[in-house]
């Protein structure tokens, strides 16, 4: 059993994020505490973060945060044993910077270091931009959480994807853990 965090605030949710080290994610989901208000942490639509307006340089310090980091539906938080503090996600909390086909299976890398490989449980979605057209891919990373899926990495799932047949007519899209995503309209990848 652990000891519970005496700090509170941002010493809190760091002391309880270095509590399992080695020993994968913190149990955030089983974590109950009290809503303990907002804190200033602001991850940007370009996956960096910030605290108190000054950018978090410290990788490490990032990749703590993430581990300890979940979505409810009321917003996203930094959960600890005995706190809870909403922070501010302006996209996706994370973005996928890698793909890797490796036999059927794509394994994505996120920029916090998080390793996922899509299939049933971990799904990519595409959004389309209704002013702009633009697609906004995503990459389900855990419990609610996604990664949005970088462009050049974006440009990669789109040169490996296969035209199929779908109700909505021809779609392209990437198989991986045996599912199907579509990612775009037939001909999206032909200029």
């Amino acid at each position: 059993m652990t000891d519970t965090p005496s700090k509170s605030g941002l010493e809190g949710v760091i002391a309880a994020a270095k509590q399992a080290p080695g020993r994968g994610l913190p149990p955030v989901h089983l974590w109950n505490p009290t809503h303990c208000g907002d804190i200033d942490i602001v991850i940007k639509k370009d996956g960096l973060w910030f605290h108190e307006g000054t950018p978090i340089g410290r990788e490490a310090l990032v990749r703590l945060f993430s581990t300890v980091l979940r979505k409810d539906p009321d917003g996203f938080h930094l959960v600890t044993p005995v706190e809870k503090m909403r922070i501010t996600v302006e996209d996706a909390p994370f973005i996928a910077v890698r793909v890797d086909k490796v036999g059927d299976t794509l394994k994505f890398l996120t920029n916090v270091g998080d390793e996922v490989e899509a299939g049933p449980e971990n799904e990519i979605r595409v959004e389309m931009d209704p002013a702009t057209g633009e697609p906004r891919p995503y990459l389900h990373v855990r419990r609610g959480l996604e990664a949005l899926i970088a462009r050049p990495v974006f440009y990669e799932l789109v040169e490996l994807a296969q035209e199929r047949e779908t109700p909505d007519g021809p779609r392209l899209g990437v198989s991986s853990n045996g599912a199907w995503f579509p990612v775009g309209p037939a001909g999206a990848h032909v200029l």
